[in-house]
């Protein structure tokens, strides 16, 4: 396969995971249950300018069939490369789009905002007045434009309070970083008590504290952490002058980083190798193993099940009474045995 892509999750929604649907190279969905809410998060990755036309409306129809088979009371994110440039403003299109695009269109942009209108969803990253450094998700040379956009469905809108473009952050060569902030309206559920151990942070208000906490901490990283902090400033720097001195400056910072991350993965490899040699390296082996095989798992754990109609119960009680139900029917079916 040509393409790819991913979503990322912060390791304490893992377990929230409730099904994952990979639909091609260049599509894929997850579906989340947070706190009663239904989010589903979609990944895309649209045919570049210079692709046929076929494979462009392949990539949209998937795109279709994707958002389509969600209940519409399930909240929709969708995060994407389209490829595509919807202009500034929004005359025509003000149900689906807001004013602060980027001075560009193209055909592919209007297929962007057309599967908008037909989604009924909304381009997020237009609605937020910003600087166009904020606006900008792609930078080549001396070619600067907005192809990464962010949607979600124009009811949920209000629920966005932010959507930019995070400077010197960059997740991909010449792609940058593009987020958003939401708040979702959710119901609070009682949390079991569970005893867990404080990390006493307001001890480092004292400098003292402070300054130990920092000098343990650079002596177990090492020097990797000072080396990046300056390959970002370094960035920084290259993207606001785009002089060839910072240009080269920042070179010699990233592959001096990799170097050092390469030797720092090398020692500590060396290290888990020669523990995993002792008794007690052994349960760690073991312990590596059954973590392997969980993380390999996209479903971590299977906390909801769907009624009849397909809609997804989340609440303890309704997932009961739906199993006890199947149970019911299982059990109490006649089935017609054949007659010897």
């Amino acid at each position: 396969k040509r393409n790819g892509v991913g979503v990322v999750l912060k390791e304490e929604f893992v377990r929230n995971v409730l099904e994952v649907n990979r639909v091609s190279d260049r599509v894929m969905s997850l579906k989340l249950e947070i706190e009663g809410v239904m989010l589903n998060v979609v990944s895309g990755y649209a045919p570049q300018v210079g692709c046929e036309l076929d494979e462009k409306e392949r990539f949209l129809s998937e795109l279709d069939e994707v958002i389509e088979s969600i209940p519409k009371g399930e909240r929709v994110v969708i995060g994407a490369d389209f490829n595509g440039h919807v202009d500034e403003g929004n005359r025509g299109d003000e149900e689906v789009m807001g004013k602060f695009g980027v001075k560009e269109w193209n055909l592919e942009g209007q297929m962007v905002v057309d599967f908008a209108k037909r989604m009924d969803m909304a381009v997020v990253n237009t609605y937020f007045q910003k600087r166009e450094e904020h606006r900008v998700t792609y930078k080549s040379g001396g070619r600067r434009t907005q192809v990464d956009y962010i949607l979600c469905r124009r009811g949920n809108l209000k629920e966005i309070s932010d959507c930019k473009v995070v400077v010197g952050e960059s997740a991909a060569r010449q792609h940058r970083m593009v987020v958003c902030r939401i708040t979702l309206m959710v119901c609070k559920k009682k949390k079991r008590s569970e005893i867990e151990k404080k990390t006493k942070w307001w001890k480092l208000k004292k400098e003292e504290c402070c300054e130990e906490f920092r000098q343990k901490l650079r002596q177990a990283l090492g020097g990797q952490v000072d080396t990046i902090q300056r390959k970002r400033l370094a960035k920084k720097k290259w993207d606001m002058d785009r002089t060839e001195e910072s240009r080269q400056e920042y070179k010699e910072l990233q592959c001096r980083v990799k170097r050092e991350v390469s030797k720092a993965k090398q020692n500590a490899y060396d290290e888990l190798y020669t523990r995993l040699d002792t008794r007690e390296g052994e349960k760690d082996l073991y312990r590596l193993a059954r973590q392997r095989d969980r993380d390999g798992k996209d479903v971590q754990q299977v906390r909801v099940i769907k009624d009849r109609d397909g809609r997804v119960l989340t609440s303890e009680e309704s997932v009961q009474r739906r199993w006890k139900e199947y149970f019911e029917e299982l059990m109490n079916e006649e089935n017609e045995r054949e007659k010897e």
